[in-house]
């Protein structure tokens, strides 16, 4: 944890089931936020707090910013070194999923904390969760539901990409 008010906060995949949640908690926080997705999801992500948007389709985050002091990347896969340059010394990355992340030395060399996920149950920020969505603070958007039976379409949506906030399983 680290306190965000007044740094700027570059979230890549935005849109997407965490970005779209991490984008409200950094403005909450009272980060200045930048939203890094396609071009459909730019009204959305407005509505949800965003102070600026990147369309990745038209331009890369890492070409048109510099100087973020934290990059929240909730999109992975190759190449997520590539948000090193966009970080200033004492910044931080943080990589939803880190796997084939190549860029330790280098970060230490610039000075940028690399931190991942680590999910742990915590009843008190559960709690706060909790009141944040029950106040409208923090919205999910639910890009679409499927029946607990179609568990594998739900999967196969998510891995579709370009999702628009979360896919939910639902009991039927």
């Amino acid at each position: 944890p680290a306190p965000l008010e007044g740094k700027t906060v570059l979230v890549n995949g935005a849109a997407g089931g965490v970005g779209h949640l991490m984008v409200q908690v950094a403005k909450w926080k009272g980060a200045r936020v930048i939203a890094v997705a396609s071009g459909r999801h730019e009204m959305l992500l407005a509505n949800l707090g965003a102070d600026a948007f990147i369309d990745y389709t038209k331009q890369s985050a890492e070409t048109v910013m510099r100087n973020v002091d934290l990059v929240i990347d909730a999109v992975g896969g190759s190449n997520m070194e590539r948000f090193l340059n966009v970080i200033k010394k004492g910044g931080a990355l943080y990589l939803v999923n880190p796997l084939g992340f190549s860029g330790h030395e280098e970060a230490q060399r610039r000075g940028i904390i690399v931190s991942t996920a680590q999910v742990r149950s915590n009843g008190a920020q559960l709690a706060k969760a909790g009141r944040l969505l029950d106040d409208g603070t923090i919205r999910v958007v639910i890009d679409s539901t499927f029946p607990m039976a179609e568990a594998s379409a739900a999967h196969g949506r998510a891995g579709r990409g370009s999702m628009q906030g979360k896919v939910v399983l639902v009991n039927e």
